[in-house]
């Protein structure tokens, strides 16, 4: 089951049931927006505009977008996202 556009599980999120997120696959705005100062996830829009289910089908990836958000040093999960993208697609 595909659990965000990005390959993050949000199964595994700490927050999830906190913030009561269904995962950015089944919300239009995705809660963590409200606290980073972004009016969207970029990485939510770019897949959701090109109508693929997550990243790993796009023909650019991994993108220089995605890699920055999967290393980030804050929020980033080493790339562990990427590889995620990657089982969704078999």
């Amino acid at each position: 089951m595909i659990e965000s556009r990005c390959g993050l599980l949000c199964s595994e999120c700490k927050f999830q049931e906190e913030a009561g997120c269904r995962g950015c696959v089944n919300i239009d705005k995705p809660f963590w927006t409200e606290f980073s100062g972004c009016a969207n996830c970029s990485v939510k829009a770019c897949c959701e505009g090109k109508s693929h289910e997550h990243c790993g089908e796009c023909a650019e990836f991994p993108c220089g977008m995605l890699n920055e958000f999967a290393f980030d040093k804050e929020h980033g999960d080493n790339g562990r996202r990427i590889e995620q993208c990657r089982e969704w697609l078999v």
